[in-house]
């Protein structure tokens, strides 16, 4: 039933933003070629061949703006965030459809038509989006379309079923009460909903209180009495979701999937896949040249710096472990003597350590020690964004001793984290920035990384713990 809700919404706002789409595509055109704010001074085009484009648009605008998440049901978001992630999903598949356009060298489109357009469609499907959310809460508030359901457990996994289903108000889903297995907590309430009886009242409940919905949330020990739930609902005409209570054992990226009719449920995986690899893979390339770019003329510098008041070479490499737990070698501009470790051994760098060179602790104050790393990313070692690395010969003693700590391998290790930004770098609490790398794992998306990287450039590069 939330999967048809949830289909039913996505189709309503798929259909309005292809009319949204026709529609400024249409003005567009009119407004340059026929409103006079600006002469057009040769033969105006035919309407037709406009038009014709729109049969590559509508299938492209649909594609850009489900990857985008546009069609997602929106929890708790702001208005501000849904219109931010409008215009650089309208902004990309413009970018993608002036690109398709050069295609046709028999034809020449207006430049100034696909500004109009990029403004106007950001514009409308805004406004559209904004008039759309208001109506659905309007419409739930005076009651009308709603669904009641009951929730059979009153355990953890039906407490959160409740809490997330009450994010949902576009869903038009009311819990019109708890069932239980002990007779002392009938007449209880549970976040403010009663608990209105016992597993074996659920038929003589249902037909008295028209309830649409039914959502088994047993604990894990009690799954055995899902049969006997189901049979005391017998033919009643309504809509059964079971909730499996596999919640303790989620630990990355939990997810349902179906194949060939059996639903499979993923425990742990990895948000690198499909589209989303290309995604990170692309962006990484882009900002890794870019920078490697631009730092080139610095980076020349630093290692003449190197080179001139310390032996050794100018560049270390240093055994990391990255994605799926795999070693690479991860470039750093040489901060400390030659042969530093040879006495102490694999340690961790310490505030005014003796093994710095002058220059490293400037290097490391100010993290440009860090800069060959953009050489890891593009190479594909690394990337931009992700959990920092950690040296192997730690690993074995934190996973040990830190909870979940290789589960952070399940994404690409990265010049800038989550932790890092919130303030868990250098010498920190493990556990935090565990706690962190997986919340950014958990919740990746191109808009996160894009945050991530923006915070690290506004809080800057020096950091007390970076030495």
């Amino acid at each position: 039933m939330l999967k048809k809700h949830s289909k039913f919404f996505e189709s309503l706002l798929l259909l309005i933003d292809w009319v949204v789409l026709s529609i400024s595509w249409v003005l567009s055109y009119y407004l340059r070629m026929y409103s006079g704010i600006i002469p057009v001074y040769t033969k105006i085009p035919p309407f037709k061949i406009y038009l014709t484009l729109l049969i590559f648009m509508i299938p492209l605008w649909g594609v850009i703006f489900k990857w985008f998440g546009l069609y997602r049901p929106r929890r708790v978001s702001t208005r501000f965030s849904e219109i931010f992630d409008i215009a650089k999903a309208s902004t990309f598949a413009t970018l993608l459809l002036i690109s398709f356009t050069f295609l046709f060298r028999q034809y020449e489109f207006s430049r100034l038509t696909f500004i109009y357009f990029w403004l106007i469609n950001i514009l409308l499907l805004s406004l559209i989006r904004i008039l759309f959310r208001e109506f659905l809460r309007l419409i739930r508030q005076k009651g009308y379309n709603q669904r009641h359901a009951f929730v059979v457990g009153t355990e953890k996994s039906g407490q959160d079923l409740v809490n997330k289903i009450r994010k949902h108000p576009e869903l038009g889903i009311q819990i019109s009460g708890f069932l239980t297995d002990a007779q002392k907590s009938v007449g209880t309430e549970i976040q403010g909903i009663k608990v209105v009886g016992k597993y074996s009242d659920i038929r003589e409940l249902i037909t008295g209180r028209g309830i649409d919905i039914i959502f088994v949330a047993l604990p894990f020990h009690a799954h055995n009495r899902l049969k006997e739930v189901l049979d005391w609902i017998g033919d009643e005409a309504v809509s059964i979701v079971v909730l499996p209570d596999l919640f303790e054992f989620v630990t990355l990226r939990g997810s349902v999937s179906e194949f060939e009719g059996m639903p499979l449920i993923s425990l742990r995986d990895t948000p690198l896949y499909g589209w989303n690899i290309i995604v990170k893979r692309v962006s990484d390339i882009i900002f890794s040249s870019v920078i490697i770019l631009v730092t080139s003329p610095l980076m020349l510098i630093i290692a003449m710096l190197i080179k001139l008041t310390s032996k050794g070479p100018v560049l270390y490499k240093q055994e990391r472990m990255g994605l799926d737990g795999k070693v690479f070698n991860m470039l750093k501009f040489r901060t400390m003597f030659e042969n530093a470790e040879m006495k102490t051994g694999p340690i961790w760098t310490k505030k005014d350590d003796p093994r710095c060179t002058n220059i490293g602790k400037l290097l490391r104050m100010v993290s440009l020690d860090e800069l060959p790393q953009f050489f890891n990313v593009f190479k594909g070692n690394m990337s931009i964004v992700g959990p920092r690395p950690e040296r192997p010969v730690f690993i074995e003693n934190f996973r040990n001793t830190v909870p979940k700590y290789m589960l952070r391998h399940k994404m690409k290790a990265g010049i800038t984290g989550w932790a890092q930004v919130s303030g868990w770098r250098g010498n920190t609490s493990l556990e935090k920035r565990i706690e962190y790398d997986l919340y950014y794992i958990e919740n990746w998306s191109l808009n996160f990384d894009l945050k991530i990287i923006w915070l690290t450039l506004w809080n800057g590069f020096i950091n007390k713990h970076a030495y």
